[in-house]
């Protein structure tokens, strides 16, 4: 792994990849009517924030680890973004609800360009009045000097060509009831203290969810053209669609395990879908994203 020689904004290089032999399971593109997957997921957005997830649902979960791909979707206005990220979820959809998430993100408003970056987020009060974006606010505390966030990942995948993906994992260490972010494996970026949570304090979480997230605001009277992903739907396969694969959860033994069939859930197929696959090499993944705005997105 390369990196910038940059302590104070260094870029995160992705590892280029190769096609898995991967065929769409029996679940592929299921629209899910479980009444907590269909509630907004980013605070007070409403219906301003449209996604393409995984999740999985039980008590006792530790933590989550994915490999996900690299890119850069168009964003069409600067108080919009696109993310690709890791939900962890715990209490209950309301504003008990506590969440931690990690991933990448395009938001010109942010970070004043259109290139993909490290994020996390956190809030303990479903997204009402605590938490922040990145070290905007106390919260994290970081403990690598090599990994920053908000730093911008390269290289990015692009359209039949090269592709390129990270690894984030996010875990609770059983002892001090802290919950770490890891970077690509052995990077350790930092943690989010016990102490700032309600329900992830004492208790595991009982959601995990994984894809993706956009903002839109309809600036033009139509959907908004910001992108999912690469831009293109699930169906585009490897080389085309964004995806993640190698889906884990953390048992209550601290131990990763492979995750089996997961329920899936996009808001507005017609302009950002999702479909998973099954492949020995991957494990349990999911292509998704979409364009937006199209004849069908309107």
């Amino acid at each position: 792994m390369r990196w910038a020689t940059s302590v104070s904004a260094p870029t995160a290089y992705g590892r280029k990849i190769h096609k898995p032999a991967m065929t769409p399971s029996s679940a592929a593109r299921r629209n899910v009517s479980d009444p907590l997957a269909s509630i907004s997921i980013n605070g007070d957005e409403s219906s301003n924030h449209e996604h393409a997830i995984a999740y999985f649902e039980q008590e006792g979960i530790y933590g989550s680890s994915a490999v996900l791909s690299v890119w850069d979707p168009w964003v069409e206005t600067s108080s919009e973004f696109s993310l690709s990220q890791i939900w962890i979820l715990g209490g209950y959809f309301d504003d008990d609800l506590n969440s931690i998430e990690a991933g990448w993100q395009v938001s010109p408003e942010l970070y004043g360009d259109g290139q993909p970056r490290l994020f996390i987020y956190w809030t303990t009060d479903g997204y009402q009045a605590t938490g922040c974006y990145n070290l905007l606010c106390s919260g994290f505390v970081q403990t690598s000097n090599t990994v920053a966030i908000g730093a911008a990942i390269s290289p990015v995948s692009k359209a039949h060509g090269g592709q390129y993906q990270i690894e984030i994992m996010i875990w609770k260490d059983p002892r001090h009831g802290n919950w770490w972010l890891a970077f690509e494996g052995s990077h350790i970026v930092g943690y989010w203290p016990s102490e700032i949570f309600s329900h992830l304090s004492d208790y595991a979480a009982n959601m995990v969810e994984w894809g993706g997230e956009v903002v839109n605001l309809r600036s033009y009277g139509r959907h908004t053209s910001t992108q999912m992903g690469s831009g293109h739907f699930a169906e585009g396969g490897f080389g085309a669609a964004s995806f993640f694969h190698s889906l884990q959860v953390v048992d209550s033994d601290n131990n990763l395990q492979p995750m089996g069939d997961v329920q899936t859930l996009a808001e507005n197929p017609h302009c950002y879908d999702i479909i998973t696959v099954e492949d020995p090499t991957w494990g349990a993944a999911f292509y998704f994203g979409g364009p937006g705005y199209n004849q069908l997105c309107q």
